[in-house]
């Protein structure tokens, strides 16, 4: 899949509106806590600043459900801008309204706008037309570089880009990065490759685990999601979580498993409590008999001798969800351990996003892996073999 190339636009002297994903995470005291989405984007914008372009930036930032709430302006962000392009960022008052359509008027070249939260417009999320078209009148070219929201037909994601011809738009940087990597990492990985896929849930990971399949040679499972395969073939569970309506999917996919001779791995102890919370008791019990009134939250230190020997000789790991309940310094011990080992091994390590890219930031490892993408649900969709819809209108089309 080849997408439109900024370097293939004339943005010399331009008026250049740029998709970012600012969406970052803030302390109580509201300072940015992970400014890694930020670092993303300098590329890009540098790039256009080098152009001698006028750079209108947009993003959204947590969900203030298309209504203004300072406690998610885009300010903090400006301020990390700041630093990074060392150069002065001047924040819109509002989205579309007076202030942000006066000062992207006469925004002069080589001069940074960033207009406030775009989802503070209820349009937004809706994908509409109207603040689609006002988004698109600010500059004459659109660049998409906010690979973390590609997955949402959104206003400024999918329904801007009607308003621009080939010629007009196309991908950035890092968008171009994560859409490149994700294809080779599906069309032609080195083997073995091995994917761990964890996360409270299998139905958030099911049509991802299905598409992963034939191209696979490994699959490790962990989180809560392994308490629905655990339950399936017949072993006590306790009151772990697990999607009694999903039994059946999950045994087709164990089935799947084996018929294309994929080795498919669950957890064989567990560390369990008996509720959910940071100073409950724990112990360790087999992943085969969890005593009924308790749950799993952790994979136990067998599981991660099995999977560090089953990862020792794969070329290429795909991490996408958390090993436990991470969030809780007693039950993160397995995801650590094994985000240790991962990057410790000599494979092409790539880290899906969300929840995983949080857990190996947290612990001081992002510099150690390959790859960490932007995105959580955008590299997930991928995964599941789809076409982004902030993706698809900036391939290149093939012309007869």
């Amino acid at each position: 899949m080849e997408l439109l190339n900024i370097k293939d636009l004339d943005l010399q002297d331009k008026k250049v509106f740029i998709r970012c994903d600012f969406n970052v995470p803030l302390d109580s005291f509201g300072n940015i806590s992970d400014d890694r989405r930020i670092r993303s984007a300098i590329a890009t914008i540098n790039y256009c600043l080098d152009k001698d372009c006028a750079v209108i930036l947009a993003s959204h930032m947590g969900r203030p459900k298309g209504e203004v709430d300072p406690k998610y302006s885009l300010e903090p962000v400006r301020l990390r801008l700041q630093q990074l392009l060392k150069r002065s960022v001047t924040l819109a008052k509002d989205v579309v309204g007076e202030d942000a359509i006066a000062k992207a008027a006469a925004l002069p070249r080589h001069e940074v706008l960033l207009l406030e939260n775009l989802r503070f417009e209820k349009g937004e999320t809706k994908n509409d037309d109207i603040l689609a078209e006002k988004l698109a009148g600010m500059a004459e070219f659109y660049i998409n570089d906010a690979f973390g929201v590609s997955h949402r037909a959104h206003a400024s994601v999918e329904a801007i880009t009607k308003h621009f011809d080939e010629k007009h738009k196309a991908a950035g940087f890092l968008l171009q990065k994560e859409i490149r990597f994700f294809g080779t990492l599906i069309k032609q990985p080195v083997r073995p490759f091995a994917a761990i896929v964890g996360g409270s849930k299998v139905s958030g990971k099911l049509e991802a685990l299905i598409n992963l399949l034939p191209r696979v040679d490994k699959i490790i499972i962990g989180g809560g999601m392994a308490f629905t395969f655990l339950k399936q073939l017949g072993y006590d569970i306790g009151n772990s979580l697990v999607e009694d309506d999903l039994l059946e999917e999950a045994q087709k996919i164990m089935d799947e498993a084996r018929r294309r001779k994929v080795k498919f791995y669950l957890p064989v102890d567990v560390v369990a409590a008996q509720t959910f919370s940071a100073d409950a008791t724990s112990k360790l019990v087999s992943a085969q008999e969890i005593p009924q009134g308790w749950m799993g939250l952790d994979i136990g230190p067998a599981t991660v001798r099995l999977y560090r020997e089953v990862l020792n000789d794969v070329q290429t790991v795909l991490w996408n969800g958390p090993m436990g309940v991470y969030e809780m310094e007693r039950f993160a011990r397995g995801s650590s351990k094994i985000a240790h080992f991962v990057a410790d091994s000599y494979a092409t390590t790539v880290v899906g996003g969300g929840d995983t890219a949080d857990l190996v930031q947290r612990i001081g490892l992002d510099e150690e892996m390959t790859f960490i993408s932007t995105g959580g649900g955008a590299s997930l969709e991928l995964l599941e073999g789809k076409v982004l819809p902030g993706v698809k209108p900036l391939v290149i089309k093939e012309h007869d």
